[in-house]
């Protein structure tokens, strides 16, 4: 292997040292900087073909973190330095107590509750007593080094470099990182579902003052359970995705194909960065990484691709404590007091006092004040509620991907998940070039079976759990705590054999709904309500997709030109469902007009003319989608879904149904009508291209972005938060992120088409913080260069060794 590695090194640095057609390492790039190796230390050779996608060459695990480490550097330096200032607790300190995080590696709302929980986290060890442990419960060997490499790569990047990127330009809190860092980083996002969903409602529980009330009022079930589906409900949420793997007897050559199209934030820490990853011999993965990751998160290798979406299975389950009537600070269980564990916290502050705060832990987990703004859970003399979640013992995410990457096929995909059994809150979907298929929620979850819920249930969660999979459980009972199985790597969750999984469908699909209709033809059934729900209404996107895939593997013969043209169909299948009725409604209205919700008749004869003449898709062009989508989105707010349709939902159709829209429910008019007096005081044309509404600013331009929201049901999606007062939809700030459409050909190249949809640099003077942005805004890809042959040919190439 290092004979193979040594070979490649003097092919890159003769391509550097002898080509006059490319250009200097340092001179080319001031923000990646060439170095000549220095005497001993880690190194590696980072080949860059077109935009900017690095294909780093190392000759171990420690050599390849530590070329990803600089290469994620060089291009995104301040939005890592800014996750490391939150995973240490120091947000308070450089930007104030009150400003808000990004929310990319926690839900906190302020600066303040963040430090809070990363700095108790810090203080109490809970990152570092999960390294001590051996593999496969800890980290391996290989992803430690990994880990290290990378930290030395970002810090040696940090020493030999000047910061271009004018958010942390000079900045104090851009500092050396520390392998610890690192694995905190991974921490917080396996606790992104759990824990960090609740770090607010962690840092702001307190007991009660002396001689309050015993008990309180019992929530409402109804608004508990509304509450609770709207907290695990995708519909609004920053992250999301589809993916679709489509059997070899369905491809023009009888291998797999699989389309990658997660949906994540456009700005922030959760942004995916493109690479390829090379150790000669041992590893050659390319594809995407969270920021801060080193290793491949959704990606492809010679055999086999895989992508994820994220899952509806609930990480995290309530236990309601009885308190001790003496003191609200001791929990019962089995009759016994338990005294809570006391977390002192103290944090700097920005122009101000150290603020110190203290956090109460049980033997289930921390003590929260609420399940969201809409769920309070108060802390009374006699009652508490403690979240418990089983990812805070979960750091083998890291080896899940590295298992996935070292894969020859979708059989050694589901050997990786059984082995490492590390991934938090995102199902897998994967096709191989022998033609095999994969579809699995294999995910880290609480062992919460209906069994249990049925005889540990509190009121609470008999309205929370069929809602929404969220267990309310009851702590004075030792016998109410989930239960383990054999194949489990820990106590207290789901094994592999319990995991909903599909093999070998003519397509396995999801689109962020449950496991359920990953093959409408092959339903999946049998699992426990904590996973998702089965036999009830899909969302818009679900429908829309499975209706897309399932033709497309009917009709055969597919390529990956197929699976392109699917990403950017732009389709809207809310549209096909319901705007032909909404025109003809409309027309049929007396005199034209609607009467608005503030009781003024509106003239709406013009959107008639443009919802009847809309092309049905959300293309940039398209004229009519901006005006559907605003009345879409207002009419399925104002009309419940039981009047909003003729033919309700039948789970013995759930693809095709509900269907026939109630354009005679109340209030479809006066959407149509405040709908159009929205438009108009925006100075928005009811006919305008939806691109010159939908947008990103790069540099002086604003660029042009198609697709559509969650409830369009469009496969390519794409968000943006309306700013009235600015007159119309501001920056899209999150949708399709890192696609990929992956086939083989029977070489050892795959045939990959790829997208980084935002680009690999947020640093504005990069040339590559817009150059795929533009690409996605015309609907092109960048051609994937996995060979060597490819890559060597690339004539943007550049090759840069780096070094400590």
């Amino acid at each position: 292997m290092r004979t193979r590695l040594r070979q490649l090194l003097v092919s890159a640095v003769a391509l550097l040292t002898a080509s006059s057609a490319l250009p200097a390492a340092t001179a080319a790039d001031g923000d990646r900087g060439g170095h000549r190796p220095s005497h001993g230390g880690l190194s590696a050779v980072i080949r860059y073909t077109e935009y900017g996608i690095p294909h780093i060459l190392a000759d171990d695990y420690a050599d390849l973190g530590f070329g990803t480490g600089w290469a994620q550097a060089a291009d995104q330096v301040c939005v890592l330095a800014d996750g490391f200032v939150t995973v240490r607790g120091e947000r308070s300190r450089h930007f104030g107590p009150d400003s808000a995080p990004d929310f990319s590696l926690s839900s906190a709302t302020k600066n303040l509750t963040s430090d809070l929980y990363f700095r108790g986290l810090r203080d109490a060890g809970s990152v570092q007593r999960l390294l001590e442990r051996p593999a496969p419960l800890g980290p391996s060997r290989e992803v430690k080094e990994l880990m290290r490499g990378w930290a030395a790569g970002y810090n040696a990047w940090l020493r030999k470099n000047r910061i271009t990127d004018p958010a942390c330009r000079g900045a104090s809190w851009v500092r050396p990182v520390s392998t610890l860092d690192v694995f905190s980083r991974t921490y917080a996002l396996a606790v992104l579902g759990g824990e960090g969903r609740f770090v607010d409602a962690i840092a702001t529980a307190r007991p009660p003052a002396p001689g309050a009330a015993p008990k309180a009022a019992e929530p409402d079930a109804g608004a508990a359970a509304r509450a609770a589906g709207e907290l695990f409900s995708a519909a609004d949420a920053d992250m999301g995705s589809n993916a679709v793997a489509f059997r070899g007897d369905t491809t023009a050559n009888g291998r797999g194909l699989l389309l990658g199209n997660p949906h994540y934030p456009w700005a922030g820490g959760r942004r995916f960065w493109q690479a390829q990853q090379t150790i000669p011999g041992e590893l050659n993965v390319s594809g995407g990484a969270l920021l801060g990751s080193p290793i491949t998160q959704i990606g492809f290798n010679a055999n086999v691709a895989w992508s994820h979406t994220v899952a509806t299975g609930v990480p995290m389950n309530l236990h309601q404590l009885t308190l001790d009537p003496a003191d609200p600070t001791e929990y019962l269980v089995d009759g016994r007091a338990e005294r809570m564990t006391r977390r002192t916290v103290t944090v700097a502050v920005q122009d101000g006092p150290p603020v110190t705060r203290t956090q109460y832990w049980t033997r289930y987990g921390p003590v929260v004040a609420s399940l969201g703004a809409d769920l309070p859970l108060p802390w009374t003399a006699g009652t508490a509620y403690a979240l418990s979640d089983p990812n805070t013992t979960n750091l083998r995410f890291a080896d899940t991907s590295l298992g996935f990457a070292k894969a020859r096929g979708t059989a050694d995909v589901l050997k990786a998940l059984a082995r490492h059994q590390g991934l938090p809150w995102v199902n897998t979907v994967a096709a191989d070039s022998a033609g095999h298929t994969l579809f699995t929620q294999s995910q880290v979850l609480p062992r919460v079976t209906d069994e249990l819920v049925a005889r540990c249930s509190t009121p609470l969660g008999r309205a929370t759990y069929p809602a929404a999979g969220v267990a309310v459980l009851d702590g004075a009972r030792g016998d109410c705590v989930p239960g383990s199985d054999p194949d489990a790597l820990q106590p207290g969750v789901f094994g592999p054999a319990r995991m909903p999984t599909l093999k070998d469908a003519p397509y396995a699909e999801n689109s962020n709904d449950s496991a359920w209709l990953a093959n409408a033809d092959q339903p999946l059934t049998g699992y426990e309500r904590v996973f998702g729900n089965v036999g009830t209404q899909r969302s818009m996107r679900t429908r829309g997709a499975v209706e897309d895939v399932a033709a497309m593997a009917a009709k055969g013969g597919l390529t990956v030109r197929d699976l392109q043209r699917q990403q950017f169909a732009n389709r809207v299948p809310a549209a096909d469902l319901a705007a032909s009725d909404v025109a003809r409604a409309c027309a049929a209205l007396p005199g034209g007009t609607a009467t608005g919700s503030d009781g003024r008749a509106v003239d709406v004869s013009r959107a008639c003319r443009v919802l009847a003449a809309w092309d049905r898709t959300v293309d940039t062009g398209s004229r009519g989608a901006l005006l559907y989508d605003r009345f879409w989105r207002r009419l399925t707010r104002a009309v419940p879904n039981a009047q909003l349709w003729k033919v309700p939902f039948s789970a013995a159709d759930p693809v095709g149904t509900p269907h026939t829209l109630n354009t005679s429910a109340p209030g479809f008019a006066t959407a149509l009508a405040d709908t159009v007096t929205e438009l108009r005081a925006a100075g928005i044309a009811l006919d305008a291209r939806l691109g010159d509404h939908q947008f990103v600013v790069r540099g002086d331009r604003r660029v042009p972005v198609p697709g559509g929201t969650e409830s369009l049901g469009v496969w390519n999606k794409i968000e943006a938060p309306w700013d009235a007062a600015a007159g119309g939809y501001a920056e899209v700030s999150s949708g399709s992120s890192h696609i990929q459409a992956v086939g083989w050909d029977g070489s050892r190249c795959p045939v990959a088409r790829t997208l980084l949809t935002y680009g690999q640099s947020s640093n504005p003077n990069s040339p590559h913080h817009s150059d795929q942005t533009r690409l996605f805004s015309t609907g092109k890809w960048v051609t994937s260069r996995f060979c060597e042959k490819d890559i060597r040919s690339s004539p943007k190439l550049e090759v840069v060794r780096v070094s400590q």
